[in-house]
Protein backbone atom coordinates (compact mmCIF):
# COMPACT_ATOMS: atom_id res chain seq x y z
CA UNK A 1 0.00 0.00 0.00
CA UNK A 2 0.86 3.89 -0.38
CA UNK A 3 0.84 6.11 2.63
CA UNK A 4 2.07 9.49 3.34
CA UNK A 5 3.11 9.85 7.22
CA UNK A 6 4.22 13.06 8.41
CA UNK A 7 7.57 12.90 10.76
CA UNK A 8 7.89 15.95 13.33
CA UNK A 9 10.64 14.80 15.18
CA UNK A 10 9.81 17.85 17.64
CA UNK A 11 12.76 18.89 20.93
CA UNK A 12 15.13 17.22 22.96
CA UNK A 13 15.20 13.31 22.52
CA UNK A 14 12.22 13.60 19.97
CA UNK A 15 15.23 13.85 17.13
CA UNK A 16 17.10 10.87 18.28
CA UNK A 17 13.72 8.59 19.23
CA UNK A 18 12.13 9.57 15.98
CA UNK A 19 15.54 8.58 13.85
CA UNK A 20 15.16 5.38 14.85
CA UNK A 21 11.19 4.87 14.50
CA UNK A 22 11.60 5.70 10.97
CA UNK A 23 14.14 3.31 10.23
CA UNK A 24 11.68 0.90 11.33
CA UNK A 25 8.93 2.09 9.72
CA UNK A 26 11.28 1.92 6.38
CA UNK A 27 12.04 -1.77 7.24
CA UNK A 28 8.22 -2.72 7.42
CA UNK A 29 7.96 -0.99 4.18
CA UNK A 30 10.58 -2.88 2.49
CA UNK A 31 9.81 -6.18 4.16
CA UNK A 32 6.03 -6.24 2.90
CA UNK A 33 6.25 -4.19 0.21
CA UNK A 34 4.70 -0.93 0.84
CA UNK A 35 5.53 3.05 -0.11
CA UNK A 36 5.82 4.93 2.71
CA UNK A 37 6.37 8.88 1.80
CA UNK A 38 7.55 10.45 4.97
CA UNK A 39 7.97 14.12 5.02
CA UNK A 40 9.47 15.87 7.81
CA UNK A 41 8.67 19.30 9.05
CA UNK A 42 9.57 21.54 12.40
CA UNK A 43 7.44 21.52 15.31
CA UNK A 44 7.74 23.06 19.06
CA UNK A 45 10.28 24.93 20.43
CA UNK A 46 12.77 23.39 16.93
CA UNK A 47 10.29 25.81 15.00
CA UNK A 48 10.68 28.47 17.64
CA UNK A 49 14.09 28.21 17.50
CA UNK A 50 13.79 28.89 13.82
CA UNK A 51 11.74 32.05 14.06
CA UNK A 52 8.21 30.51 13.63
CA UNK A 53 5.26 29.72 15.47
CA UNK A 54 4.99 26.64 17.88
CA UNK A 55 2.60 24.78 15.11
CA UNK A 56 4.14 26.42 11.87
CA UNK A 57 1.10 26.50 9.09
CA UNK A 58 3.14 24.44 6.63
CA UNK A 59 3.15 21.82 9.47
CA UNK A 60 0.00 22.07 9.84
CA UNK A 61 -1.08 21.55 6.60
CA UNK A 62 1.44 18.86 6.07
CA UNK A 63 -0.26 16.85 9.29
CA UNK A 64 -3.47 17.33 7.93
CA UNK A 65 -3.27 15.76 4.67
CA UNK A 66 -1.44 13.15 5.73
CA UNK A 67 -2.58 9.79 6.51
CA UNK A 68 -0.63 9.75 10.05
CA UNK A 69 1.09 11.55 11.99
CA UNK A 70 4.67 10.34 13.84
CA UNK A 71 5.72 13.06 16.54
CA UNK A 72 8.54 12.76 18.46
CA UNK A 73 8.88 14.93 21.60
CA UNK A 74 8.14 18.72 22.65
CA UNK A 75 9.26 21.14 25.29
CA UNK A 76 12.48 23.13 25.95
CA UNK A 77 13.89 24.58 28.91
CA UNK A 78 14.74 28.20 26.79
CA UNK A 79 10.89 28.35 26.47
CA UNK A 80 9.94 27.87 30.15
CA UNK A 81 9.39 31.54 31.65
CA UNK A 82 5.86 31.23 33.12
CA UNK A 83 4.81 34.68 31.66
CA UNK A 84 5.65 33.75 28.03
CA UNK A 85 2.36 33.54 25.79
CA UNK A 86 3.84 31.71 23.01
CA UNK A 87 5.05 28.05 24.47
CA UNK A 88 5.98 24.99 22.55
CA UNK A 89 3.41 22.83 24.30
CA UNK A 90 1.01 25.01 22.13
CA UNK A 91 1.82 22.97 18.93
CA UNK A 92 0.57 19.53 19.99
CA UNK A 93 -2.57 21.19 21.53
CA UNK A 94 -3.05 22.80 18.35
CA UNK A 95 -2.42 19.40 16.44
CA UNK A 96 -4.79 17.51 18.45
CA UNK A 97 -7.84 20.21 18.03
CA UNK A 98 -7.12 20.77 14.36
CA UNK A 99 -7.05 17.27 13.81
CA UNK A 100 -9.88 15.93 15.91
CA UNK A 101 -7.96 13.97 17.60
CA UNK A 102 -10.53 13.46 20.82
CA UNK A 103 -9.22 9.74 22.11
CA UNK A 104 -5.41 9.34 23.52
CA UNK A 105 -4.84 5.26 23.50
CA UNK A 106 -2.09 4.34 26.19
CA UNK A 107 -1.27 0.58 26.50
CA UNK A 108 0.23 -0.42 29.65
CA UNK A 109 2.04 -3.96 29.23
CA UNK A 110 5.40 -4.92 31.42
CA UNK A 111 7.62 -6.59 29.24
CA UNK A 112 8.60 -9.81 31.46
CA UNK A 113 12.10 -9.20 30.56
CA UNK A 114 12.00 -6.55 32.73
CA UNK A 115 10.99 -6.81 35.98
CA UNK A 116 13.89 -5.42 37.26
CA UNK A 117 13.60 -2.40 35.83
CA UNK A 118 10.18 -1.72 38.02
CA UNK A 119 10.39 0.18 41.52
CA UNK A 120 7.14 -2.43 42.03
CA UNK A 121 7.39 -5.95 43.12
CA UNK A 122 7.29 -8.74 40.79
CA UNK A 123 4.05 -10.20 42.12
CA UNK A 124 2.25 -6.68 41.50
CA UNK A 125 3.19 -6.73 37.75
CA UNK A 126 2.03 -9.99 36.97
CA UNK A 127 -1.19 -10.28 34.49
CA UNK A 128 -0.91 -6.01 34.35
CA UNK A 129 -2.19 -5.47 30.95
CA UNK A 130 -4.29 -2.65 30.92
CA UNK A 131 -5.34 0.30 28.03
CA UNK A 132 -6.22 4.41 29.52
CA UNK A 133 -8.27 5.76 27.03
CA UNK A 134 -8.09 9.72 27.94
CA UNK A 135 -10.38 11.96 26.77
CA UNK A 136 -8.04 14.52 24.74
CA UNK A 137 -9.53 17.77 23.26
CA UNK A 138 -11.87 18.99 25.94
CA UNK A 139 -11.61 19.56 29.81
CA UNK A 140 -9.11 22.16 31.72
CA UNK A 141 -6.39 22.14 28.99
CA UNK A 142 -8.73 23.75 26.58
CA UNK A 143 -10.94 26.02 28.75
CA UNK A 144 -10.83 29.63 29.43
CA UNK A 145 -7.87 31.05 30.46
CA UNK A 146 -7.24 34.34 32.17
CA UNK A 147 -4.28 35.83 33.56
CA UNK A 148 -3.70 38.88 36.24
CA UNK A 149 -1.49 39.99 38.71
CA UNK A 150 -3.13 38.78 41.69
CA UNK A 151 -4.96 35.68 40.06
CA UNK A 152 -5.22 33.28 37.02
CA UNK A 153 -7.78 31.35 35.64
CA UNK A 154 -8.13 27.68 34.18
CA UNK A 155 -11.31 26.50 32.90
CA UNK A 156 -12.46 22.90 33.27
CA UNK A 157 -15.88 22.47 30.74
CA UNK A 158 -17.10 19.22 29.15
CA UNK A 159 -19.89 18.78 27.01
CA UNK A 160 -22.32 15.31 26.99
CA UNK A 161 -21.22 14.86 23.22
CA UNK A 162 -17.63 14.74 24.15
CA UNK A 163 -18.13 12.19 27.05
CA UNK A 164 -20.45 10.29 25.07
CA UNK A 165 -18.16 9.80 22.18
CA UNK A 166 -15.12 9.01 24.07
CA UNK A 167 -17.04 6.47 26.09
CA UNK A 168 -17.78 5.03 23.05
CA UNK A 169 -14.14 4.30 22.39
CA UNK A 170 -13.58 2.82 25.47
CA UNK A 171 -16.69 0.85 25.63
CA UNK A 172 -15.52 -0.42 21.92
CA UNK A 173 -12.03 -1.57 22.91
CA UNK A 174 -13.00 -3.41 26.25
CA UNK A 175 -15.44 -5.09 23.71
CA UNK A 176 -12.49 -6.47 22.04
CA UNK A 177 -10.40 -6.80 25.41
CA UNK A 178 -11.55 -8.32 28.54
CA UNK A 179 -14.99 -6.59 28.65
CA UNK A 180 -14.42 -4.26 31.64
CA UNK A 181 -14.40 0.26 31.79
CA UNK A 182 -13.13 1.96 34.90
CA UNK A 183 -14.06 5.21 34.60
CA UNK A 184 -11.92 7.96 36.37
CA UNK A 185 -13.41 10.68 38.26
CA UNK A 186 -13.51 13.11 40.64
CA UNK A 187 -17.62 13.28 41.52
CA UNK A 188 -17.79 13.91 44.71
CA UNK A 189 -15.60 17.34 44.33
CA UNK A 190 -16.07 18.65 40.51
CA UNK A 191 -19.23 19.41 38.78
CA UNK A 192 -17.87 18.53 35.12
CA UNK A 193 -17.13 14.82 36.74
CA UNK A 194 -20.66 14.22 37.96
CA UNK A 195 -21.92 14.82 34.59
CA UNK A 196 -18.95 12.62 33.38
CA UNK A 197 -20.04 9.90 35.70
CA UNK A 198 -23.91 10.41 34.64
CA UNK A 199 -23.24 10.40 30.88
CA UNK A 200 -20.33 7.43 31.15
CA UNK A 201 -23.27 5.55 32.76
CA UNK A 202 -26.14 6.08 30.77
CA UNK A 203 -23.85 5.15 27.02
CA UNK A 204 -22.27 2.09 28.87
CA UNK A 205 -26.00 1.02 30.19
CA UNK A 206 -27.43 1.82 26.53
CA UNK A 207 -24.70 0.64 24.42
CA UNK A 208 -22.47 -1.41 25.87
CA UNK A 209 -24.26 -3.60 28.76
CA UNK A 210 -22.21 -6.70 27.65
CA UNK A 211 -18.99 -4.72 29.15
CA UNK A 212 -18.49 -3.78 32.96
CA UNK A 213 -18.46 -0.89 34.36
CA UNK A 214 -16.98 0.25 37.19
CA UNK A 215 -16.35 4.43 38.50
CA UNK A 216 -13.64 4.57 40.81
CA UNK A 217 -12.55 8.31 41.81
CA UNK A 218 -8.79 9.47 40.46
CA UNK A 219 -6.99 9.90 44.07
CA UNK A 220 -8.19 6.09 44.54
CA UNK A 221 -7.21 4.68 41.17
CA UNK A 222 -3.59 6.76 41.61
CA UNK A 223 -3.40 4.21 44.78
CA UNK A 224 -4.71 1.11 42.83
CA UNK A 225 -2.51 1.29 40.09
CA UNK A 226 0.67 0.79 42.05
CA UNK A 227 -0.84 -2.27 44.31
CA UNK A 228 -3.44 -4.12 41.83
CA UNK A 229 -3.33 -2.99 38.66
CA UNK A 230 -4.50 -6.18 37.43
CA UNK A 231 -7.47 -5.51 38.62
CA UNK A 232 -7.34 -2.80 35.00
CA UNK A 233 -8.82 -3.98 31.76
CA UNK A 234 -9.86 -0.66 29.90
CA UNK A 235 -9.47 2.97 32.26
CA UNK A 236 -11.85 5.95 31.06
CA UNK A 237 -10.88 9.59 32.28
CA UNK A 238 -10.75 12.99 30.95
CA UNK A 239 -7.72 14.93 30.18
CA UNK A 240 -6.05 16.05 32.58
CA UNK A 241 -6.59 12.70 34.97
CA UNK A 242 -5.42 10.77 32.04
CA UNK A 243 -2.52 12.47 31.57
CA UNK A 244 -1.20 12.23 35.11
CA UNK A 245 -2.66 8.94 35.98
CA UNK A 246 -0.61 7.48 32.49
CA UNK A 247 2.12 8.75 33.23
CA UNK A 248 2.44 7.40 36.85
CA UNK A 249 1.61 3.80 34.95
CA UNK A 250 5.10 4.11 33.30
CA UNK A 251 6.63 2.79 36.52
CA UNK A 252 4.72 -0.61 36.17
CA UNK A 253 6.66 -0.97 32.54
CA UNK A 254 9.80 0.44 34.12
CA UNK A 255 10.46 3.56 32.39
CA UNK A 256 8.18 6.20 30.67
CA UNK A 257 10.53 5.68 27.64
CA UNK A 258 8.28 2.10 26.61
CA UNK A 259 5.34 3.07 26.57
CA UNK A 260 3.78 4.45 23.07
CA UNK A 261 0.48 6.54 22.37
CA UNK A 262 -2.19 6.52 19.65
CA UNK A 263 -4.44 9.79 19.48
CA UNK A 264 -7.73 9.02 17.45
CA UNK A 265 -10.77 10.61 16.07
CA UNK A 266 -13.74 9.59 13.88
CA UNK A 267 -11.62 7.97 10.63
CA UNK A 268 -8.41 6.24 10.76
CA UNK A 269 -5.82 8.98 11.05
CA UNK A 270 -3.71 9.27 13.98
CA UNK A 271 -0.87 11.14 15.67
CA UNK A 272 1.30 8.44 17.14
CA UNK A 273 4.17 9.50 19.94
CA UNK A 274 6.45 7.90 22.72
CA UNK A 275 4.37 9.53 26.10
CA UNK A 276 7.76 10.85 27.39
CA UNK A 277 8.71 14.56 27.12
CA UNK A 278 11.80 15.79 25.62
CA UNK A 279 14.08 15.27 28.25
CA UNK A 280 16.70 18.00 27.74
CA UNK A 281 19.17 16.67 30.23
CA UNK A 282 20.20 13.91 28.26
CA UNK A 283 19.69 15.18 24.68
CA UNK A 284 22.39 14.86 22.13
CA UNK A 285 23.91 11.66 24.23
CA UNK A 286 22.87 9.15 21.80
CA UNK A 287 21.08 7.39 25.31
CA UNK A 288 17.54 7.85 24.70
CA UNK A 289 15.38 4.52 25.23
CA UNK A 290 13.52 4.63 21.52
CA UNK A 291 11.45 1.66 22.35
CA UNK A 292 7.92 3.94 23.07
CA UNK A 293 9.07 5.74 19.74
CA UNK A 294 9.26 2.08 17.91
CA UNK A 295 5.55 0.65 19.73
CA UNK A 296 4.12 4.02 18.68
CA UNK A 297 4.87 2.90 15.14
CA UNK A 298 3.44 0.17 15.54
CA UNK A 299 0.43 1.44 16.69
CA UNK A 300 0.30 3.36 13.87
CA UNK A 301 0.43 0.49 11.41
CA UNK A 302 -2.53 -0.71 13.10
CA UNK A 303 -4.76 2.18 13.72
CA UNK A 304 -3.81 4.38 10.76
CA UNK A 305 -2.80 2.52 7.71
CA UNK A 306 -5.23 -1.10 8.97
CA UNK A 307 -1.83 -3.15 8.66
CA UNK A 308 -2.50 -5.45 11.83
CA UNK A 309 0.42 -8.17 10.27
CA UNK A 310 3.06 -5.61 10.18
CA UNK A 311 2.59 -4.17 13.57
CA UNK A 312 2.21 -7.30 15.00
CA UNK A 313 5.86 -8.24 13.16
CA UNK A 314 7.30 -5.00 14.51
CA UNK A 315 6.27 -5.44 18.34
CA UNK A 316 7.44 -9.01 18.32
CA UNK A 317 10.40 -7.91 17.06
CA UNK A 318 10.97 -5.05 19.75
CA UNK A 319 9.46 -7.74 22.61
CA UNK A 320 12.64 -10.07 20.99
CA UNK A 321 15.16 -7.11 21.17
CA UNK A 322 14.63 -6.35 24.87
CA UNK A 323 14.34 -10.05 25.92
CA UNK A 324 18.01 -10.23 24.65
CA UNK A 325 18.78 -7.71 27.07
CA UNK A 326 19.20 -4.97 24.64
CA UNK A 327 18.47 -2.41 26.93
CA UNK A 328 19.43 1.81 27.11
CA UNK A 329 20.38 2.98 30.55
CA UNK A 330 16.84 3.81 31.58
CA UNK A 331 16.34 -0.18 31.65
CA UNK A 332 19.81 -1.81 31.97
CA UNK A 333 20.30 -3.91 35.02
CA UNK A 334 21.95 -2.57 37.74
CA UNK A 335 25.58 -2.09 37.14
CA UNK A 336 25.27 -2.35 33.59
CA UNK A 337 25.95 0.82 31.07
CA UNK A 338 23.27 0.26 29.14
CA UNK A 339 23.24 0.57 24.97
CA UNK A 340 22.61 3.40 22.99
CA UNK A 341 19.92 5.07 20.99
CA UNK A 342 21.03 3.55 17.43
CA UNK A 343 21.98 0.14 18.95
CA UNK A 344 18.61 -0.64 20.44
CA UNK A 345 16.88 0.51 16.75
CA UNK A 346 19.63 -1.92 15.43
CA UNK A 347 18.17 -4.33 17.71
CA UNK A 348 14.78 -4.59 16.18
CA UNK A 349 15.90 -4.25 12.85
CA UNK A 350 18.16 -7.45 12.81
CA UNK A 351 14.97 -9.11 13.95
CA UNK A 352 12.28 -7.98 11.61
CA UNK A 353 14.73 -9.54 9.09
Amino acid sequence: MKAHIAILPGDGIGPEVTTEAVRCLRAIATRFGHAFDMTEAPVGAAAMEAGLSPLPKATLQLAMACDAVLFGAIGSPRFNDPSATKRPEQAILGLRRALGLYANLRPVKPFASLMHASPLRAELLENVDFVVVRELTGGIYFGRRQREKDFAIDECRYSVAEIERITRIAGRLARARRRKVTSVDKANVLETSRLWRQVVTRVMAEEFSDVQLEHQLVDSVAMLLLTRAATFDVILTENLFGDILSDEAAALAGSLGLLPSASLGEGTQGLYEPIHGSAPDIAGQGVANPYGAIASVAMLLRHSLLLSSEAAALEAALAAAISADSLTRDIARSGVAGISTRAAGDAVLRRLG
